[in-house]
C-alpha cells in the first residue's frame, strides 16, 4: 500500500513538472510573439530585427518597390525616392521585392542589410528573344534576330505598328509610303527578292500568321522580333523570303493584385511642304511674260489676273487634331492572369476632308486548370472607320492662282456651269473648282476585324510540353462612294453611288510537341509541329448612276454603272522540325526543317522542302579568352534555304474570264493558261555575324549576307492572237549580298544621370543574275529589268541639259558600236540607257536618350543614301510652257530659265503649249532622294514617390514629342520617302506618288501616363 502511494505520489509530481514545463513553453511562445520573436528554420526562437537596404536597377535608384516578408506577407513596405527601404524580419526569412516592369526578386535575409539590384523586363527581353515558335536565351541563338522592346516603340504616334519601326533595325528598311493616317509602312528587309512579288515580311501574332500588316494597338506591344536570315526564317518555309515580323502581345505575368495603366495624348499634325513651292500670281505673269510665242497667249490673260492670288495648296491642307486615348489592365493570380486593353485613336488627316478613327480591343488570359494544364484564350478586335472627300494634292496643284474658288458673296464658284463656253473667269485647264465637289461628294470605308484564339499547353513530364494554338480570324469591310448630280464630277451621269463590301476568313491551327532537357553542361530543346491555315474571301461591288441628292443605296440608283464581285480561297499545311543544343553556354547549334504543301501549286509540284543549319560560338566564355575589357564576343555562321510564293492563288491552272457575253447570253473567254510545273521561288541564304561587347558599355553586332534567290515567278505574255493571255513560270535569278552594323553604348551610367546613343546602317547590292532567254523585261516606260543590273533600274532618255545658243533641251545619243556620245535636240533620235537605280547604297537610323533623376530627353532619326527617284510631277509642273494652264513650280535655288542673256542655264526656252518634249520622260526629272529625318523628340517627366502617393497612383509621367520635324534632302518634291516607296510595287505608282501621295505630317503631341 505503501508502496503503491508513493507511485502515485511520483506520477503527480511527474504530471505536475510536465504541466508547468507546457504552460512555461505556452507563456514563452506568447511572450515571444510579444515581444517581436519567431521561430526560425532551424526552430529556434529569434527576435526580429530591422532591415534596411537599398533597391536599384541598371540605370540607378528605384522608387515604389514593394518589398515583402514571403512568410508573413502582412508585412510589407516600399522604397523611397532614393531606393531606400526599412522592414521588420528575421534572420533566414525571404523578402520579396516586386515592381512594375521588373521581374520580381527573393533573397533571403543573413544580415541587417539587404541591396538589390532588380531587372527590368525590357532587360530581360534583351536576354530572352522569341525565335518564331520558340524562344531561347540572346546566348544560345545562331541566327540573325533583331528585337524591338516596347520603350523603344513608344517614340513615335502612328496607329500602324509598321511605321513604329524606322530605323529601328539595321538592314530593315522602312519607309512611309503616304502620309495618310492608318496608311501602312513599306518594310523591306535584306532587298528586294522578286520581280513579280512585293517585299512586305510575314507578319506572326503571339503565334498565329497574320494577313498583311496586323491591326494591333502599339501600347499592347510587349516586344517585336525580326528574324532576317535563313536559319531564322526556314520555320515559316515558303513565306520566310522576305523575312518575317514576330509581334508578342503583353500578359500579366508578374503583375501582382492587379495594374491599371491610362495614356492620354492628344496633338496637331501639320502638312509637309518639303521643297515645293508652287508659283503666285506674279509668278505665273512673269513665266508667260518669258514665253518666246507671245502671240499664242489667250487675251484674256492680262493684268488683270494679279488682281486674284489665291494658293489652293496652303487652302486645300489643314493643321489637323490628333488624339490617342488607352487603358489597360494587367493582373492575375497564382492560376489565373489577365491583360486587357481598349484604345482609341483619331486622326482627321493634314489634307481637308480626311478623317481616319480606330477602336481596338485585347484580352489576353493565361489560366492554369491543372498543374499541368494550362488555357491560353486570347481575342483581339478592330474597328476602323474613314471619311474621305474627293480630291487629292494633284487636284491643288494644278489649279491656277489667278482663279479664286469663291464668287464675290463667298460662295463657291462652279466654273463649269457659271460663264461663257471659253469659261470666262477661270484660267485653269480643267474647269473643276474642287472645293465646289467637296461640298457634296464623299467616301467612307468601315472595316471591323476579330482575331480569336484558344490555345492551351499540357505540361507532358519536365521534358515534354504539348502546345496547342487555334486561331480564327473573321475580317468584314463595306465602303459606299457618293457623287452628288450637282457636282461637277457627277453631272455626267446625273449623279452615282457605289456601294462595296468585301469579308474574309481565316482559320490558322498549329500543333506541337517540345523537348527541353539540361544535363550537366548540355542543354537541348527540339520542337516538331503540324500547321494548317486556309483563307476564304469574297466581295461584291456594285455602282448605279441617275440617282437623287443624298441617296446612299445603290438599288434607288435608275441604272447599273459597273459590277463587280470575287470570290477566292487558298490553303497551306505543313510539317516542322526544329533542334538546337548547347554546351556550356560556349559551343551552339541549330537545325530546322520545314515541308510546306499549297493549293497555289498543280500536284507535280505541290510540295516543297525548306532547311537551315547554323552554329554560334561564345568566344567569351572560353578560358582561355579573358579579357578584362571584353565581356562578350560570339561568332555566328548560318546557311539555309527559304521559299516565296506567287501572288496569284492559283498560278498552275488554266483560267477563263466568265464576265463576257455573246449574242447577249453569258459566255467563257481564255484567260490564263495552265503549267503545272509552276514551283516556288527558292532563296538560298548564307550569313556570318560577329557580336561585340566592351567595358559593359558598347556593344556591336556585325553581318555579312548573301542571298541567291532563284526560279523567279513571271508572267509571260502571249500575242494577242494567241487566246490566252500568258501563263506563269519559273525563270530567272536575283542575288542580294550585303553588310549590317549596329553600335550601342552607355556613354555615362551612374545612379541619376545616363547617356545612351545607338547609331545602325546597311549596305544591300541587289543583281539580276539571269533572266528567260537573257533578254531585258521593260517595266513600264521608266525601268527595265536586265542581267547585271539593279531590280530597280531606271531606264530612260538621258538629258543633256540645255543648248546655250538657242535654249532648246538636249539629249545623249549613243553609238552602239563606240559608245561615243553626241549631243541631240530630236527627243525621238535620243538612245534609250540606264541611267541610276532606286535602291540606296546605304540605310540607317540613329537615336540617343538622355536620363537624369526624373527627366528624359530622347531623339531618333532615319536616313537613306544613293537612292534615286522620277519626280514626275515636275513633267506637268516644271514643264517650260507644255502645260500653260497648270500652275507651276517656281524655279529653286541652282535654278534658271533660258533667255539670250542667261545661256548657261538650267531650264529650256520657256513657250506657251511647248511643243519641244523637254518634259517628256528623260533623266532630267530624276533626283538624288537621299534623305537624314529627325523622326522624333521626345521630352518627359516621371514624377517621384512623393508625389505619385499624394494622389494614390503608382506611377505618373507626362512627356511632349514632336515627329518629322526636319529633313534634309536635296529632292524637289513634297517628300523623298513616299517617292522612293512608290518604286517598290510598280513603276506607275511612282508617278502618284509624286503628285498625289501624302508627305509624312510634321506632329506635335502631348501626352500623360497613370499608372494605379
Amino acid at each position: 500500500m505503501i508502496k503503491r502511494f508513493t507511485n502515485h505520489v511520483l506520477l503527480l509530481k511527474r504530471f505536475r513538472y510536465s504541466l508547468s514545463v507546457l504552460l512555461s513553453l505556452g507563456l514563452v511562445q506568447g511572450y515571444a510573439a510579444d515581444a517581436g520573436l519567431t521561430k526560425d528554420p532551424a526552430g529556434y526562437y529569434a527576435m526580429q530585427q530591422e532591415v534596411t537596404g537599398k533597391v536599384s536597377s541598371s540605370e540607378g535608384p528605384l522608387a515604389s518597390v514593394t518589398v515583402s516578408v514571403k512568410e508573413n506577407p502582412s508585412v510589407a513596405t516600399s522604397t523611397d525616392a532614393n531606393g531606400n527601404f526599412t522592414i521588420a524580419a528575421t534572420s533566414g526569412q525571404t523578402l520579396i521585392f516586386s515592381a512594375i516592369g521588373f521581374e520580381s526578386r527573393e533573397v533571403k535575409v543573413s544580415g541587417t542589410t539587404v541591396n538589390v539590384q532588380l531587372t527590368s523586363t525590357d532587360e530581360l527581353i534583351d536576354e530572352i528573344v522569341v525565335t518564331g515558335y520558340s524562344s531561347q536565351k540572346k546566348g544560345e541563338i545562331s541566327a540573325s534576330i533583331a528585337t524591338v522592346s516596347q520603350k523603344q516603340l513608344q517614340d513615335q504616334k502612328s496607329p500602324n505598328i509598321s511605321n513604329l519601326l524606322q530605323g529601328k533595325v539595321a538592314g530593315v528598311d522602312v519607309g512611309n509610303g503616304s502620309g495618310r493616317p492608318g496608311a501602312p509602312a513599306n518594310i523591306k528587309i535584306r532587298g528586294r527578292n522578286s520581280i513579280s512579288s512585293g517585299t512586305a515580311p510575314l507578319w506572326v501574332v503571339d503565334g498565329v500568321v497574320a494577313h498583311g500588316t496586323p491591326v494591333v494597338n502599339p501600347n499592347d506591344i510587349e516586344t517585336i522580333s525580326i528574324l532576317k536570315d535563313a536559319a531564322a526564317t526556314t520555320q515559316y518555309g515558303s513565306r520566310g523570303t522576305n523575312g518575317v515580323v514576330i509581334v508578342t502581345t503583353k500578359s500579366a505575368a508578374n503583375a501582382g493584385d492587379g495594374i491599371f495603366t491610362v495614356n492620354l495624348s492628344s496633338g496637331v499634325s501639320n502638312f509637309n511642304m518639303g521643297n515645293v513651292k508652287m508659283m503666285n500670281s506674279q509668278q505665273m505673269w512673269d513665266l508667260y511674260q518669258s514665253f518666246n510665242n507671245q502671240d499664242k497667249i489667250p487675251a484674256n490673260v492680262t493684268q488683270d489676273v494679279l488682281k486674284t492670288d489665291y494658293d489652293w495648296l496652303k487652302n486645300g491642307t489643314q493643321t489637323a487634331w490628333l488624339q490617342d486615348f488607352s487603358v489597360g489592365y494587367r493582373g492575375g493570380n497564382e492560376k489565373t492572369s489577365v491583360y486587357g486593353s481598349l484604345n482609341y485613336y483619331d486622326d482627321e488627316g493634314t489634307v481637308k476632308g480626311y478623317d481616319y478613327n480606330r477602336m481596338t480591343a485585347r484580352l489576353n488570359v493565361d489560366h492554369k486548370l491543372t498543374d499541368k494544364i494550362t488555357f491560353k484564350p486570347k481575342l483581339n478586335a478592330s474597328y476602323v472607320s474613314t471619311d474621305s472627300r474627293q480630291h487629292s494634292l494633284y487636284d491643288m496643284m494644278l489649279n491656277m492662282p489667278w482663279d479664286s474658288p469663291y464668287k464675290e458673296d463667298g460662295s463657291l464658284k462652279n466654273p463649269t456651269l457659271e460663264g461663257t463656253s471659253s469659261l470666262y473667269n477661270w484660267y485653269g485647264r480643267d474647269a473643276r473648282n474642287y472645293l465646289y465637289d467637296l461640298q457634296y461628294n464623299y467616301s467612307e470605308q468601315r472595316t471591323f476585324d476579330i482575331s480569336a484564339n484558344l490555345d492551351f499547353s499540357y505540361r507532358i513530364s519536365d521534358r515534354f510540353t504539348f502546345e496547342s494554338t487555334n486561331n480564327l480570324q473573321y475580317y468584314n469591310g463595306t465602303s459606299m462612294a457618293y457623287v452628288d448630280p450637282l457636282s461637277n464630277g457627277g453631272r455626267s451621269d446625273k449623279g452615282s453611288i457605289n456601294n462595296f463590301s468585301a469579308k474574309r476568313i481565316t482559320r490558322f491551327f498549329n500543333q506541337m510537341l517540345k523537348y527541353n532537357e539540361t544535363f550537366d553542361k548540355h542543354k537541348v530543346s527540339a520542337f516538331a509541329g503540324y500547321e494548317f491555315q486556309d483563307y476564304v474571301y469574297q466581295d461584291l461591288g456594285l455602282t448605279g448612276k441617275g440617282i437623287a441628292p443624298g441617296t446612299v443605296i445603290v438599288g434607288n440608283a435608275a441604272a447599273v454603272l459597273n459590277k463587280q464581285g470575287t470570290k477566292n480561297d487558298y490553303s497551306l499545311q505543313s510539317g516542322i522540325v526544329q533542334a538546337n543544343y548547347s554546351y556550356d553556354e560556349r559551343y551552339n547549334a541549330q537545325a530546322s526543317f520545314r515541308l510546306d504543301g499549297s493549293s497555289r501549286f498543280g500536284t507535280e509540284k505541290q510540295y516543297g522542302t525548306f532547311w537551315s543549319v547554323s552554329g554560334a560560338w561564345n568566344v567569351h566564355n572560353e578560358e582561355f579568352f579573358q579579357v578584362p575589357a571584353i565581356n562578350l564576343l560570339r561568332l555566328r555562321a548560318s546557311y539555309g534555304t527559304v521559299g516565296n510564293l506567287p501572288t496569284s492563288l492559283y498560278a498552275s491552272f488554266s483560267t477563263y474570264g466568265l464576265n463576257a457575253q455573246y449574242n447577249g447570253d453569258p459566255a467563257a473567254i481564255l484567260n490564263q493558261y495552265q503549267n503545272s510545273m509552276v514551283s516556288w521561288e527558292s532563296s538560298k541564304d548564307a550569313n556570318l555575324g560577329v557580336e561585340l561587347g566592351m567595358f559593359n558599355r558598347l556593344n556591336l553586332s556585325v553581318d555579312l549576307y548573301n542571298k541567291n534567290t532563284d526560279g523567279l515567278l513571271y508572267y509571260i505574255t502571249f500575242p494577242s492572237t494567241a487566246g490566252w493571255s500568258g501563263y506563269w513560270l519559273n525563270t530567272g535569278a536575283i542575288r542580294n549580298r550585303g553588310i549590317e552594323v549596329a553600335l550601342s553604348g552607355d556613354i555615362i551610367r551612374k545612379e541619376d544621370f545616363s547617356w545612351n546613343v545607338g547609331v545602325n546602317f546597311a549596305h544591300n547590292q541587289n543583281r539580276i543574275l539571269e533572266l528567260k532567254d537573257g533578254a531585258d523585261i521593260p517595266r513600264g516606260d521608266l525601268r527595265r529589268l536586265s542581267e547585271g543590273r539593279d531590280i530597280d533600274s531606271w531606264y530612260m532618255r538621258k538629258w543633256a541639259g540645255v543648248n546655250p545658243e538657242n535654249g532648246a533641251p538636249q539629249w545623249e545619243i549613243v553609238d552602239p558600236e563606240t559608245g561615243e556620245i553626241t549631243k541631240t535636240s530630236n527627243y525621238n533620235a535620243a538612245s534609250l540607257q540606264f541611267v541610276g537605280t532606286g535602291t540606296p547604297k546605304f540605310t540607317g537610323g540613329v537615336s540617343t536618350s538622355v536620363t537624369y533623376k526624373g527627366f528624359n530627353l530622347s531623339a531618333s532619326g532615319s536616313f537613306l543614301t544613293g537612292a534615286h527617284t522620277f519626280n514626275a510631277a515636275r513633267q506637268y509642273f516644271d514643264a517650260d510652257g507644255a502645260y500653260p494652264s497648270y500652275n507651276q513650280i517656281a524655279l529653286q535655288d541652282g535654278w534658271s530659265r533660258w533667255t539670250p542673256e542667261n545661256t548657261n542655264a538650267t531650264h529650256p526656252v520657256a513657250m506657251y503649249n511647248n511643243n519641244s518634249s523637254s518634259n517628256k520622260i528623260s533623266s532630267r526629272y530624276m533626283e538624288d532622294a537621299s534623305f537624314f529625318r529627325l523622326r522624333n523628340v521626345t521630352l518627359g517627366y516621371n514624377f517621384g514617390k512623393t508625389v505619385t502617393d499624394k494622389l494614390k497612383m503608382k506611377g505618373l509621367g507626362l512627356f511632349l514629342s514632336a515627329d518629322n520635324l526636319w529633313t534634309a534632302t536635296k529632292f524637289t518634291g513634297f517628300d523623298p520617302e513616299s517617292a522612293i516607296v512608290g518604286n517598290d510595287d510598280s513603276p506607275s505608282k511612282t508617278e502618284s506618288d509624286a503628285t498625289s501621295q501624302y508627305p509624312a505630317p510634321k506632329r506635335f503631341i502631348f501626352g500623360l501616363n497613370v499608372t494605379f
